[in-house]
């Protein structure tokens, strides 16, 4: 049995797209999920299951949120061990102590990729922020706290056309959701 993390995206925002965490976890559990934990009110989930197949468990999540909450929101689906892969190959300006910076980790949802949301958002703004793509679903970004306004993906995250294929976590979430 495998441990997994599940991202919801867009939900519990400023009173928008409720999803009570405990309900949540709940419903997890009786979809056959084991062991399962919520955290931050911002769709975390880690949980075990016996299924291998990451989309097959976002497409069940989802379908479980659209039914008992109302609410049709994309689930990033990745085993827990392939998180922590990624955060020991983060690079080496990512994630650290300087609290000038904001750093995130871009969860691309599939069939979308790390390539076609590099291209349709372009480059980062030189000076306020850094990106570095780890894989076909995974982006390292970091941003100027004072001067994120500025910076070319902090608006182009949040646009119409892309907003639906990603979902962002900062790193100490990433972090939290390797470790339990």
């Amino acid at each position: 049995m495998d441990r997994y993390v599940a991202l919801l995206r867009g939900v519990n925002i400023s009173g928008k797209n409720r999803v009570p965490m405990p309900e949540l976890r709940q419903y997890c559990e009786e979809l056959g999920f084991s062991d399962t934990v919520t955290f931050l009110n911002s769709g975390n989930i880690v949980f075990s299951s016996e299924e291998k197949r990451e989309e097959e468990l976002a497409g069940t999540v989802r379908n479980m949120i659209a039914e008992r909450f109302g609410l049709d929101v994309p689930v990033f689906v990745i085993r827990q061990a392939d998180l922590v892969k990624i955060l020991d190959a983060a690079p080496q300006w990512w994630g650290t102590e300087d609290k000038s910076i904001y750093d995130n980790l871009i969860f691309v949802m599939p069939p979308s990729g790390s390539a076609h949301i590099c291209e349709a958002i372009g480059a980062p703004s030189e000076g306020l922020e850094q990106i570095e793509v780890y894989d076909e679903r995974t982006i390292f970004w970091s941003f100027d706290r004072k001067r994120y306004a500025k910076a070319n993906w902090w608006k182009q995250t949040a646009s119409d056309g892309i907003a639906g294929s990603l979902t962002i976590r900062t790193a100490n979430t990433v972090r939290k959701a390797a470790e339990l």
